[in-house]
């Protein structure tokens, strides 16, 4: 099958960054009265909004920060379908776009979340073997320290490292899915730039939740 021209790679792109950069913590904290950038980490993320808000209103969000993520893919997927397309690239354009937007959200003046449940989406309809690793990798080191931050950068750390493995033994996935996993790796830890400083310093807060925390 034939890749699709650069215009309709660039639309894909664009496309899925738009979808991405709806900030869903932002919308339904601002439905329930407050501004979540004002208040715990004040990150727009499911993780900030569960701290602030709750596992009812949070996990919603995670939702559908990581519908943000696959959905583009899949439809990305499914015009290659229907036009006779190959895949691999509008796939890979659509989870990058969808990564960017919500990272970098024209809404609110570029400045999102830190991609870790719109990552997830993404990488569930790409390479969804190594998003289970992830999952793991993610629950051991968050339940072993208690700081979402860690946990976050070894999942996504260790996309690469499984996708590498796989290709070492079977021979795939294709080198431009090692790549994107490379870049979605390289991009949390970036993104957790503040955290991993605040870690150094001893003052990043662990992950309490909302039933635990003493009452004044």
């Amino acid at each position: 099958m034939p890749p699709p021209g650069p215009l309709a790679l660039l639309s894909i792109l664009l496309l899925a960054y738009v979808a991405g950069a709806t900030p869903f913590g932002y919308l339904v904290a601002k439905w329930k009265g407050i501004d979540i950038r004002q208040h715990g980490s004040g990150n727009i993320g499911a993780t900030n909004v569960i701290r602030v808000l709750g596992k009812k209103i949070g996990i919603p969000v995670f939702a559908m920060d990581l519908l943000k993520g696959l959905l583009p893919v899949v439809t990305a997927r499914l015009w290659c379908t229907w036009t006779a397309h190959e895949p691999t690239w509008p796939m890979l354009l659509a989870a990058l776009g969808s990564v960017l937007g919500h990272n970098f959200t024209f809404w609110l003046g570029f400045k999102g979340g830190k991609g870790v449940a719109t990552s997830a989406g993404a990488i569930l309809a790409l390479l969804p073997a190594a998003l289970g690793v992830a999952v793991v990798v993610w629950m051991i080191f968050f339940f072993s320290t208690r700081y979402v931050a860690v946990a976050s950068i070894a999942a996504g750390l260790s996309l690469p490292l499984t996708v590498l493995a796989q290709r070492a033994l079977t021979g795939s996935p294709a080198l431009p899915l090692l790549g994107f996993a490379t870049v979605i790796g390289l991009l949390a830890v970036w993104r957790h730039r503040s955290n991993i400083q605040r870690l150094r310093e001893g003052t990043e807060n662990r992950f309490i939740p909302r039933s635990q925390r003493p009452t004044a």
